[in-house]
């Protein structure tokens, strides 16, 4: 059985976030989205460190849907090289693994 899949990405704001995971939901790369506001980020970029505040987003999806998903998430994002990290997940609740499944399928 294919497994949940947690993508972590920035944006930098949470009405971005919001918009482009509602555009996921829609296009069913993505089950949810949650939006974390008010990260402090630290970072390195082109050899400068910067400081900005930032959102989190947690996407959830699947395996099968990894590329597809990131290919959707870099053509929406405002950041040049945005960070996407997928994180595996080991085990899920057979309820939240179904319902993933469920509005991540094709509804044909």
């Amino acid at each position: 059985m294919e497994r949940p899949l947690l993508v972590y990405t920035t944006f930098p704001d949470a009405a971005t976030a919001l918009s482009i995971g509602e555009a996921l939901v829609r296009a069913r790369l993505v089950a949810c989205v949650n939006v974390l506001p008010d990260m402090q980020s630290v970072y390195s970029w082109k050899g400068t460190v910067e400081r900005a505040t930032e959102v989190v987003a947690i996407l959830k999806s699947r395996e099968g849907l990894a590329e597809a998903l990131g290919v959707a998430l870099k053509e929406r994002h405002p950041y040049e090289t945005p960070i996407i990290l997928h994180l595996p997940v080991a085990g899920a609740d057979p309820d939240t693994a179904a319902w993933i499944r469920e509005e991540t399928s094709d509804r044909t």
